[in-house]
């Protein structure tokens, strides 16, 4: 059964031509369902030069490398967003925090509606601390929870607070957590994910320009939130998994900890460890949509 995205937008079938300002491309001027039509798969995260570094990575593993590894960028014309394209895989920054990624879902979105996409299933890889993890794990998220730990993503939309559910696909979830068991390769757990406003306090650090708490206040919190659930923070989980469930697409967060935040609040490992922790999720993932499309 064919499951196209769902709109929550009557007023975009009044408009003539439809502008995605931050992608630089617009139905008058550009043929999504030529450009786009076939994509399957989606998957996003914070740096352009990451998701360029996946494309290329999952072009070898699809057999659909080009010559030379180059894979344009579409939208060369914006500075805000990188996108590329390789076969049915769509891979697009996000840049960083809830508004960022807030504006590039909304462009994305319409982008799959216009290019007439289905079975659409998306997946945002990342990085992430971790609590009560070994750097290095890989987080599957069940929920994306906020700051005071409640499965929600509370908006305020024309004066009054909106509150949006942000539970993830469950199978998705689980058959993601099946790949990593036929990989091997490194921990992966499923667990909720803290979704936060901020880098540096609203995720408890110590090291910040501003600090008004101490350390007993701060592990106390973080432990209160392993306690609930949590298995690792970063800052776009919970505006991603609302605007999936609004949209009727299949929505995964796979991120990798960088550090076990109940040790310490500053990321110390070499650039090189660093690397190889940022490719573990872009391991699971590819290995799952090679699966997903029977080349495994």
């Amino acid at each position: 059964r064919e499951n196209f995205i769902h709109l929550c937008n009557p007023h975009l079938e009044k408009m003539k031509e439809d502008i995605l300002y931050h992608f630089a491309l617009g139905t008058g001027t550009h043929d999504f369902p030529a450009l786009f039509g076939d994509v399957k798969f989606v998957c996003v995260g914070g740096s352009p030069s990451r998701m360029k570094s996946f494309t290329a990575y999952i072009a070898e593993e699809l057999g659909l490398a080009s010559p030379g590894g180059d894979y344009p960028n579409i939208c060369a014309g914006t500075d805000r967003y990188a996108m590329y394209k390789v076969g049915p895989v769509l891979s697009v920054s996000h840049g960083m925090g809830i508004p960022s990624i807030s504006i590039m879902l909304h462009e994305l979105i319409k982008l799959l509606h216009h290019a007439k996409c289905s079975n659409i299933t998306i997946i945002r890889i990342g990085t992430s601390g971790g609590i009560g993890l070994e750097p290095g794990s890989v987080v599957i998220t069940r929920q994306s929870v906020d700051a005071t730990f409640k499965p929600q993503f509370e908006q305020v939309i024309l004066g009054k607070t909106v509150i949006r559910s942000t539970n993830l696909d469950e199978q998705l979830a689980r058959e993601l957590m099946q790949c990593s068991k036929e990989i091997n390769q490194f921990n992966t757990v499923i667990g909720n994910t803290m979704c936060t406003l901020d880098f540096y306090e609203g995720q408890g650090r110590l090291d910040g320009a501003i600090c008004l708490y101490n350390e007993e206040e701060k592990l106390q919190y973080l432990k209160e939130a392993y306690d609930s659930g949590v298995r690792n923070i970063e800052m776009e989980s919970s505006v991603f998994a609302a605007m999936c469930n609004l949209s009727g697409v299949k929505g995964a967060v796979v991120c990798v900890t960088l550090l076990n935040r109940l040790e310490g609040d500053q990321i110390s490992s070499s650039h090189d460890v660093l690397v190889e922790y940022q490719q573990r999720p872009q391991k699971l993932v590819g290995y799952f949509i090679k699966k997903s499309l029977g080349k495994v």
